[in-house]
């Protein structure tokens, strides 16, 4: 058995590679970070459909410590994101601390040892901190649709390069965020399009435009400018977050989106089709300035009905429409509440985050779940704000995560465990904020409810809180575990 580590993060994407670089910033060398994947970059290794971007303006959508003067949009592509991960790990030393083609398969509280006991593809590793970093946007949600199809289907975060659409008879089936981006990048060169949409969504005009290299330059060479850029959008950001808790902000700012709607597709049947039926911020905020345009090209047809099957060639609509197809892609999501690390991760007792959630994510600003002593969760529940970077969640979490860390290692404290009816507080006073936000109110169904029906997802309140509330790290809310032997 190796010697005990640490920490051992799991996940090389923005929020492990995120965390790797916070320790190493704290003098803590002694982690490793384990990634199923043979590289690096989260989701934004693996959704490499086309026309994937951000949705984030780039200055915002990146580290506070490391900005990047080089966007070459002012929303990024997947491929420049993916590399500007990979250089900030490459700058920020953290890339030795990574272990690819290593895969979790299951991690256990040790209440006599108080550490972390952990089984992977590879061995065993044993820390004294775990840090899941596995993201809300990485395991694809397939949906189970009777029958079977005879030509290729795939997900659009599995996107099957060897599957040539040129000339052929497309149909898609979803039309989230993933979906509005390449559809219209696939459109011109497919035969014919076909669009499945159980629910239409409210598309918004993206502010995206090509970055000058004059422009470019000037934040290499004043980064100030760069710094201001970065605080403007994120003020603007924050005043359409406003709508969130004030759901009349949203109805009207939804009129922007019928404007959009109107002079994007002359249709009076397919705007109808497309035009949603709920308040704007029920469902996720989708921007494009192509995705109307493209929906009304000769070659498009939108089906305004779920799927209920295949038959053959044939996709079958809950409408009774059946269509004849060769490819077909799923757009539908991932598996956002529904965590697959959740049933890999075990307490003292044996029962795993999935035994205690039952459906219902529950953790303490996000980040720690009673019960489970020295586990830090990154990007969870209830910290989604709908409208801003998920970068400034995730380093306000990490600020709380180091304090704990280091006061574990350098004061020799033996665990943490986030009292009880410190997390209870926590969660009720989150449900009753979230009550009246748009999230609750709109009359949409959402992939911010869980099971349950509990919305497990959103953040209630301004990020300005959400920075200043989950930074914070109070050692009063944990139950802390006197060390076994004395401290290092």
């Amino acid at each position: 058995m190796a010697d005990v580590l640490d920490v051992v993060v799991v996940g090389a994407g923005a929020s492990g590679l995120g965390a790797a670089i916070r320790l190493r910033q704290a003098g803590i060398t002694d982690f490793v970070v384990l990634e199923k994947a043979s590289s690096l970059g989260g989701t934004w290794r693996d959704n490499t459909y086309p026309g994937c971007a951000c949705d984030v303006p780039s200055a915002l959508y990146s580290y506070s410590f490391a900005p990047n003067p080089s966007w070459t949009r002012a929303f990024a592509g997947q491929a420049e994101i993916r590399q500007y991960l990979a250089d900030t790990a490459s700058r920020y030393g953290v890339l030795p601390h990574l272990r690819f083609g290593v895969e979790l398969v299951r991690a256990s509280w040790d209440p006599d040892r108080t550490l972390w006991s952990l089984e992977t593809s590879t061995g065993p590793f044993e820390a004294r901190i775990l840090i899941t970093a596995t993201g809300p946007w990485h395991e694809p949600l397939m949906p189970s649709i009777p029958g079977s199809f005879s030509g290729p289907v795939f997900h659009s975060s599995r996107w099957d390069r060897s599957v040539s659409l040129a000339g052929k008879r497309v149909a898609v089936i979803g039309t989230g965020a993933s979906a509005v981006q390449f559809i219209p990048a696939i459109q011109p060169e497919v035969e014919s399009l076909h669009v499945f949409q159980r629910t239409a969504q409210w598309v918004l005009p993206k502010p995206d435009h090509h970055v000058p290299g004059v422009e470019r330059w000037a934040f290499r060479r004043f980064p100030v400018l760069q710094r201001l850029l970065r605080r403007a959008e994120y003020l603007g950001m924050e005043a359409l977050g406003l709508g969130f808790r004030h759901p009349w902000i949203m109805r009207a700012v939804q009129q922007v989106g019928l404007l959009h709607l109107r002079r994007s597709v002359r249709s009076a049947s397919l705007r109808a089709a497309l035009t949603p039926s709920y308040t704007l911020g029920c469902k996720r905020l989708l921007m494009s300035n192509t995705y109307y345009p493209a929906l009304a090209q000769s070659n498009v047809s939108v089906h305004p009905t779920a799927v209920t099957g295949f038959d053959g060639r044939y996709v079958v609509g809950a409408d009774a429409s059946r269509v004849e197809a060769d490819v077909v892609v799923l757009g539908t999501g991932f598996r956002i509440l529904d965590l697959p690390v959740a049933s890999k991760v075990f307490d003292g007792s044996g029962l795993s985050l999935a035994d205690h959630w039952k459906g219902s994510p529950q953790a303490y600003l996000g980040t720690a779940v009673s019960g489970f002593p020295n586990l830090f969760n990154l990007l969870g529940p209830n910290l989604g704000t709908g409208h801003t970077s998920a970068f400034m969640i995730l380093e306000a979490q990490l600020d709380h995560v180091l304090a704990a860390v280091s006061s574990l290692i350098h004061r020799g404290w033996s665990s943490l465990d986030v009292r009880p009816e410190v997390q209870a507080a926590f969660l009720s006073e989150v449900q009753s904020a979230l009550t009246g936000t748009v999230y609750e109110t709109g009359g949409c169904a959402s992939y911010y409810h869980d099971t349950n029906g509990r919305n497990s997802f959103s953040w209630p309140w301004s990020s300005a809180r959400l920075r200043t509330r989950v930074s914070h790290f109070d050692p009063t809310a944990y139950t802390i575990t006197a060390p076994l032997e004395p401290a290092r």
